[in-house]
Formats: C-alpha cells, sequence, structure tokens
C-alpha cells in the first residue's frame, strides 16, 4: 500500500482531529499543516512544518503532498479547494463543501480539469444506525415513503459564539444548517434524495446579538422521488444539546432513530422483519464546553487511504457535497 501524505489547512478544533487521526492512520502521514494564528495561538503539538497560509505550504511542499484537507472557517472551502487541487492534490474538505452552488460548480470544475478527487466530510453516515438506514431504505424493506421528520435540537450559545470569531458571521459560517446541521442534511439526501416545493419560516430567539442569521427553522418539503418531509432545527436549547433525530413512517412500517447525535434505534416496527443488532456508535466529538456529531472521521481518513490504492470505493464525493449545499440553498431561499 502507497503511503498516502496529507496536509491539514486550518488547525482549530477539527483541523487538530483531522491531524491526530491521520497521525493514527495506517497508511497515511501528516507533512505539514497552516494556519493564519501562530503555532502558539493554536497550540498545535505535533511536529511537522507548520505555516502560515495556504499559498505557503502548498509552495513550499511541492510535490510532497497528496491530499490537503480544508479545516478552514466555511466560506473559505472553496477558493483553497480549487488551489490545493490547481497545485495537484486531491481534497478533503470539511461540511459544507462550500456556501453556495455556485461556487460547489466551481470546485466540481476544478476536480475535472485538473483530474482530482474531492472528499466531503460527512461523518454520520459511518454510524450503525445511518448505514442500516440505507440498507433498509435502498432495499425497499420499507415500501413506499410516506413522510420523514428531521429534529435537530442543539446549543450553541456564547461559549460557542465568541466575539470576534467567524462562526456566526454570514460570509465565513453562512448559517445555522451549514455548520452545525449540514451533515443531518447529507443523511436526508443520501437516504432519499433531492428536494422541491420547499417552504419555511425562520427564527432568532436568542442569538441576535451572536450571529448575523438565525437560530431556528421550520421546514416543509417534497422528496422529488416521493413523500413529505419536514426538519425541525434549533441552536437555542439551554445547557447542553438535546436531540437529533428521524422518524420515518412508510408503507410497511415505522422508524425512529433518536439521541443527542442520531445515535439509537428507538422504534422499528416494520412488516415481517426482524431488526438486526447494530455496531456500538461513537462517542461524539467533545470540543469542551459544547459537544458535536459522532466522532467518525477515521472513517473518512481511512476512506481516503483505501480509495487512492485502490482498494476500496469513494464514500463520499462531489455531487453528495454539492446536494446537501442546493438543499440549504433552496431552505434559505425562502428566507
Amino acid at each position: 500500500m502507497k503511503e498516502i501524505k496529507f496536509a491539514v489547512a486550518g488547525v482549530g478544533h477539527i483541523g487538530k482531529r483531522h491531524s491526530t487521526l491521520i497521525e493514527k492512520q495506517d497508511g497515511a502521514k501528516l507533512v505539514a499543516v497552516c494556519d493564519v494564528r501562530t503555532k502558539d495561538e493554536t497550540n498545535f503539538d505535533i511536529d511537522v512544518p507548520y505555516y502560515s497560509s495556504l499559498t505557503e505550504m502548498l509552495e513550499s511542499e511541492k510535490g510532497n503532498i497528496d491530499v490537503v484537507n480544508i479545516c478552514t472557517p466555511n466560506g473559505y472551502h472553496a477558493e483553497m479547494a480549487i488551489a490545493a487541487m490547481k497545485a495537484g492534490c486531491h481534497v478533503v474538505v470539511e461540511k459544507p463543501l462550500a456556501l453556495t452552488t455556485a461556487d460547489a460548480d466551481k470546485i466540481k470544475k476544478a476536480s475535472e480539469m485538473y483530474g482530482r478527487k474531492v472528499f466531503c466530510v460527512f461523518q454520520n453516515r459511518f454510524s450503525p444506525p445511518s448505514l442500516w438506514l440505507k440498507e433498509i431504505v435502498d432495499a425497499g424493506i420499507l415500501g413506499e415513503i410516506y413522510m420523514v421528520q428531521f429534529n435537530c435540537f442543539w446549543n450553541r450559545d456564547n461559549r460557542y459564539y465568541i466575539p470576534g470569531n467567524w462562526h456566526g458571521t454570514a460570509d465565513l459560517d453562512g448559517g445555522t444548517l451549514h455548520t452545525q446541521f449540514s451533515h443531518y442534511i447529507d443523511i436526508m439526501c443520501w437516504l432519499f434524495g433531492e428536494i422541491t416545493d420547499v417552504k419555511a419560516s425562520f427564527f432568532d430567539f436568542n442569538h441576535k446579538q451572536t450571529t448575523d442569521f438565525e437560530d431556528s427553522g421550520m421546514v416543509w418539503f417534497r422528496f422529488i422521488k416521493g413523500g413529505v418531509g419536514s426538519l425541525n432545527y434549533s441552536t437555542s436549547i439551554w445547557q447542553g444539546n438535546f436531540e437529533s433525530s428521524i422518524t420515518i413512517i412508510a408503507e410497511n412500517g415505522t422508524v425512529k432513530v433518536s439521541g443527542q447525535y442520531m445515535t439509537d434505534v428507538v422504534y422499528c416496527n416494520i412488516k415481517d422483519y426482524e431488526m438486526p443488532k447494530l455496531k456500538p456508535t461513537n462517542s461524539p466529538n467533545d470540543y469542551g464546553p459544547y459537544k458535536g456529531s459522532a466522532a467518525n472521521h477515521c472513517y473518512v481518513i481511512e476512506n481516503v487511504v483505501e480509495t487512492l490504492n485502490g482498494t476500496a470505493e469513494q464514500s463520499t464525493n462531489i455531487s453528495d457535497g454539492y446536494r446537501v449545499v442546493d438543499a440549504i440553498e433552496k431552505i434559505y431561499s425562502c428566507k
């Protein structure tokens, strides 16, 4: 197996996680990182070359990087992914792929022009309940899909939206759906396809002083392939994350997966079907005062290594990332 050389752009919470997992992954090697902040400011403690910009890193490490992991604020994802591909690197892009479909299109064109792969980070796909849902939906076990409901109720307060930080800004963050819940929108699109006939209402309950956008929303839509759906979301939950859940009502049965991070099958009643025992779900990402979704980034890095060595198929691609950006754009067009 060829050793895959990784570099990481942005070493905040998630960039550090990528860096650590690359170090631990068989067949992967971390060769460089970059951040506009100094090494002392980020407290980055892995002994690799540390650069102050992506441009400097790509020029200094020319020919020594196979993959660049883009872990910077959302508004930089498109330009950095394109720059890395132009330099001959494949890219892993943290969610969301971009803030607009126009920028996602630019990434797609760059991927085709330079012949580089784009891996999107949708770690929730690797959770056992998500894999099980994909299996029973694709196999037609549920029959015709009638109704799907997503509830995403998290805490993001002043411990997260710190003045002067990029979180909460319109240009770099984008919106609540981009940073907080795009991986759940990915699960929705992955399972049921694209959405249409979108209607939505948005609210700003307790983030008026901390964000440029809504903290809560109620969304209704139809799936192009059939069935109707809704998404209720909020970051106004007091103190800690409450729930991320999906309820599916279908021709042959009803299923609900819930828990703080959609990790537990809490209801399964399907015609002539016995639910299998699922593997345990990984614990959530721990960012100290607040928590994130299931810590499945290791599977993303593993898939990159295996895909580039030709021993596995790419688990997430640019079309998956585009579909999520498109869904968010359709929802926010209702504002």
